[in-house]
């Protein structure tokens, strides 16, 4: 048993709360543990200066650490984003690009702005999966209103941290374990089981053998099941949702 009293296969709770704002198109909550994420989707009539005139859109997506999310205080990026934080903006922009035919979305920007108000490890993920949650929500309304294509959204999308921790492959680690792992791995996962993206570290020098990573990979791959079915249970809660509709 973990210090939480979790398996080692065990997601720690998980809560996903729609419309958590009432001004932004889609807007998630989403409590993983001690983790809080609000994930929200807003729409800008405008593309990026190299997408001018293309007649394409584009998906961006922010993340922000909020200066109280952690029990030591962290200043705003008020000089610009850091490298951690522009590293994670990229993993969510690539997630949630794979989710949709960008090359239908029409000559606007849908941004995925990820705020976290409470850390404890896995805040990358989490955001990745309310960011993919958030953009559903906003898509079945726009979809219907005629601004985007109803079946733009083609892939379902969740991520999950997973690492070897005294010696032993465990999903979803907490900071007190994240900060002790051997291996630390995040997974993005699409819901026909394929990989958008799969960031492994060997930590503390030690390597990890095939078997580790067959491992994690299986453990990855429930636990992206799991959160895919709060995704899910959240959508079919939501009326009407048209593109609920068209995901298997």
């Amino acid at each position: 048993m973990r210090a939480d009293g979790r398996s080692a296969d065990a997601l720690r709770p998980v809560e996903m709360l729609p419309g958590w704002t009432s001004t932004a198109a889609g807007s998630v909550l989403m409590k993983q543990g001690r983790t809080w994420v609000l994930a929200t989707v807003s729409v800008e009539p405008r593309v990026p200066r190299w997408r001018v005139r293309s007649g394409r859109g584009w998906l961006t997506a922010s993340y922000n650490l909020l200066p109280g999310a952690t029990a030591v205080w962290t200043p705003r990026d008020r000089g610009g984003a850091n490298g951690r934080t522009h590293e994670i903006e990229r993993l969510v922009g690539r997630s949630l690009r794979a989710a949709i035919d960008v090359d239908r979305l029409p000559e606007l920007t849908l941004h995925v702005d990820c705020d976290v108000l409470q850390a404890d490890g896995g805040t990358r993920t989490a955001a990745v999966t309310a960011g993919w949650l958030a953009l559903a929500l906003a898509l079945g309304p726009l979809g219907a209103a005629g601004r985007v294509p109803a079946d733009l959204l083609c892939q379902q999308v969740a991520a999950v941290s997973v690492g070897i921790v005294d010696g032993r492959p465990m999903l979803d680690l907490s900071y007190d374990e994240d900060v002790r792992a051997e291996t630390d791995m995040n997974a993005v996962m699409t819901h026909d089981g394929g990989f958008v993206e799969l960031q492994g570290t060997a930590e503390r020098r030690v390597a990890f053998s095939r078997a580790d990573l067959d491992a994690l990979v299986a453990l990855a791959d429930a636990g992206a099941r799991s959160l895919m079915a709060v995704q899910t249970e959240v959508l079919d809660g939501v009326e009407p949702s048209p593109v609920r509709a068209a995901l298997p």
